[in-house]
């Protein structure tokens, strides 16, 4: 494959995201890099891409929602991919921020697009929403990769601690063997996890009680609602209070739906 150019090249590794390679402005390279293998392989492997392609796909956002590609993706993954120092200007709050940025990496999350980047200035690591960007400037200079640097790593450590940063408060409930199923679909991982990491023995009926770190009262409640009859809310006394009148609320709405 001596033909094969540096940006198809490293198009190629990334072929099982087409709808990242299009959204990056690097469908052309991945095309162009596909047919040059096609071309390689012996006559009876020239099917191998097509049938692939035919068996599995990679479809990255979460369903119900539409993706829109932030603007200035590709000028962002042009720096990422050369290296190339950018100056930047990023929507916080209410206002405008501008750093000089070294990028190193971009993750795509379900949907959304962040890169990772070194603040020369302040010599710190820090994510941003590519979509947050009102501006990108690539400079004519080069910054010096740190090869150590783990993408992969850097981008877990900071999901995990973000996880943790939001989830500062904590509700005590009981749930059914059902509410245990469902869970993990009902709130967010790190808090199904942790919460039924410490879970207590079963109850005669096969009920636990589980201390769930929660954002807030109002999500939890918004939360915890899915599980219906399969949860039980002990504490705080406000939010089983919230509940409480739900059960009420819905009594009077179904009493008599049978009659």
């Amino acid at each position: 494959l001596t033909g094969l150019g540096r940006s198809e090249a490293e198009a190629l590794f990334l072929s099982g995201v087409p709808g990242a390679l299009r959204e990056m402005g690097l469908a052309d390279a991945a095309s162009a890099a596909r047919l040059k293998v096609s071309a390689a392989l012996v006559p009876a492997l020239r099917d191998a891409p097509r049938t692939a392609a035919q068996r599995f796909h990679l479809d990255a956002p979460g369903w119900f929602r539409e993706p829109e590609t932030p603007a200035l993706l590709p000028a962002v993954a042009e720096a990422v991919w050369d290296d190339l120092c950018v100056t930047a200007r990023y929507r916080r709050g209410d206002g405008e921020v501008e750093r000089l940025l070294e990028p190193y990496g971009l993750v795509l999350k379900a949907g959304a697009w962040y890169l990772c980047a070194r603040v020369p200035d302040a010599d710190v690591f820090r994510t941003y929403r590519v979509d947050r960007f009102t501006a990108v400037v690539p400079a004519d200079t080069r910054f010096g990769r740190d090869e150590d640097f783990d993408l992969p790593g850097y981008w877990a450590a900071q999901a995990e601690r973000f996880a943790r940063s939001i989830l500062r408060a904590e509700a005590v409930v009981r749930l059914s063997p059902e509410g245990v199923r469902r869970l993990p679909h009902a709130v967010e991982a790190l808090s199904a996890r942790e919460g039924l990491a410490g879970a207590g023995e079963p109850d005669e009926a096969g009920w636990v009680t589980v201390t769930l770190p929660v954002e807030s009262e109002e999500i939890a409640h918004a939360q915890l609602t899915g599980l219906g009859p399969e949860v039980e809310v002990l504490a705080p006394r406000s939010l089983r209070e919230r509940f409480a009148r739900d059960a009420a609320r819905l009594a009077e709405l179904y009493r008599g739906a049978g009659a």
